[in-house]
């Protein structure tokens, strides 16, 4: 089937032949005849096959057939689309950049704090943070809003985002088209489906083999804590070009990577919690193979869009099967052929064994890989700790030997540990001296103005008793007989 069996317009068939797009896949075929028809869509497929133009190229088309007039100062957007991450969301603005080339459509993309909107649009592309901040100070109007896109909704909600999404809905009005598209589909995405979609047309198209068939798989059952060095030793045995290491939080990935560096391996970790300009930079250098190890979470690798990748490393297995698939697709999905590991311990057996059902095939245990108490000491030898040395006692000196010091301590000679006086001190000690003759002279002032006041009031003393001589005692007697 050609795109043009689809429904689509010339313009937008001219600019799918320019992309170099042929054949649509099947979630294109399914979902862009019910979106042109004007029908909500609840659509689920693994990474990789084409979701964003088919949920793009009918809103494209639907939105170039009418022009509505545009108030400059309102920055009203006709169709929205809410992803998880910033990379993403410019990689779907890269697709519409393509796409609509010959729509006549303007869109914007906001992923920073400084990013606004100076006028009116027809498409925004933005995170639900970012959207709610600009909503929240005036700068985009969401009542004219008809198509609402929701992309990734599975990521959102590991996010912990649907409460976000939920109060940006509920700021646009009941009078629209809803696409809502998801690798996965857990329980809570079902439910938020059933309250913003109204009959929907549910596509789904089931993880495939083809994605797996070319890569070939292998797991390695471990303990938790030797995770580390047999990912160290695996590397050190093979020849990697280009590979990403999944865990499952960024904690773990940067623990990872700090790891690595310690046993000379150059790794570089992504994740959410890195600005957008150092995610940027960390996968520009990883598509250059410089540094050829990235560690990624399962939401930072969303984002990554990057080809010949020889080795997926599962560090941690995901809780879902389904993203299983969606890391073996970063080499597959390109057609390409590569390696992919797994690291398993006891208390994953259970998600190994969820992976192998939905394959519908067990995963081959890898016996390629040496075990650890055969590995050379030198690979693991920086993730172990190092021996504490045992105290050693001091050899009791003889009695010779202690004779000897003794004389020694009798016939050395005193020895003048004098320095120079340097310019410097000697004028600190002029001043310090200059400061103790001052002092001096105040304390000898003080003495003698006290001295002079006690003699005044002794002076005092002896004027006052010769004008009022006392009587002796024969004198008094006499008065009183």
């Amino acid at each position: 089937m050609k795109f043009a069996q689809l429904g689509l317009s010339t313009p937008i068939t001219r600019a799918i032949a320019k992309a170099g797009l042929v054949t649509p896949t099947p979630i294109q075929v399914l979902a862009i005849p019910e979106a042109l028809a004007g029908r909500d869509v609840l659509g689920a497929a693994e990474t990789g096959t084409g979701k964003t133009a088919a949920f793009a190229l009918p809103l494209l088309q639907r939105l170039s057939k009418t022009t509505p007039p545009r108030h400059p100062l309102l920055h009203r957007v006709r169709a929205l689309i809410i992803t998880p991450t910033r990379e993403l969301a410019l990689q779907i603005g890269q697709q519409f950049t393509s796409l609509g080339r010959y729509c006549g459509l303007t869109h914007a993309t906001l992923v920073t704090p400084g990013d606004r909107l100076l006028r009116s649009i027809d498409i925004l592309i933005a995170t639900p943070e970012r959207l709610l901040d600009l909503h929240q100070h005036g700068g985009v109007d969401l009542r004219a809003v008809e198509i609402l896109v929701i992309d990734e909704a599975d990521r959102l909600l590991d996010m912990n985002r649907l409460p976000d999404v939920q109060r940006i809905i509920s700021q646009l009005p009941l009078d629209r088209q809803t696409m809502l598209y998801s690798a996965t589909l857990p329980a809570a995405i079902n439910s938020l489906a059933d309250v913003i979609l109204r009959e929907p047309a549910r596509i789904r198209i089931p993880p495939t083999q083809k994605a797996t068939d070319a890569v070939r798989q292998s797991v390695s059952f471990v303990s938790r804590p030797q995770k580390t060095s047999l990912l160290v030793a695996w590397l050190n045995q093979h020849h990697v070009d280009r590979a990403i290491v999944f865990t499952r939080t960024k904690h773990g990935a940067d623990r990872v990577v700090r790891q690595l560096l310690t046993c000379g391996i150059r790794a570089e970790a992504i994740h959410g919690e890195k600005t957008l300009a150092a995610r940027q930079e960390t996968l520009a250098r990883f598509k250059a193979a410089h540094p050829p190890i990235l560690v990624a979470t399962d939401l930072a690798a969303r984002g990554i869009d990057v080809d010949h990748v020889s080795h997926v490393l599962n560090y941690d297995l995901p809780l879902e099967p389904e993203t299983y698939i969606h890391r073996v697709g970063r080499m597959a999905k390109a057609g390409a052929k590569g390696m992919a590991v797994t690291f398993c311990d006891d208390s994953e057996r259970p998600l190994l064994k969820s992976i192998e059902k939905l394959l519908r095939r067990e995963i081959p245990v890898d016996s390629a890989t040496q075990p650890l108490d055969q590995l050379p000491r030198t690979k693991l030898a920086p993730l172990e700790p190092a021996p504490t040395p045992a105290p050693q006692r001091k050899p009791r000196p003889s009695q010779a030997a202690k004779e000897a010091a003794a004389a020694e301590v009798v016939t050395r000679k005193p020895v003048s540990r004098a320095k120079p006086v340097s310019s410097s001190h000697r004028t600190s000690s002029k001043a310090i001296e200059a400061t103790g003759k001052t002092k001096a002279t105040e304390r000898s002032r003080t003495k003698t103005q006290a001295k002079a006041k006690v003699e005044t009031r002794s002076k005092r003393n002896t004027a006052s008793s010769k004008k009022t001589p006392v009587p002796a005692r024969g004198a008094v007697a006499s008065r009183r007989r």
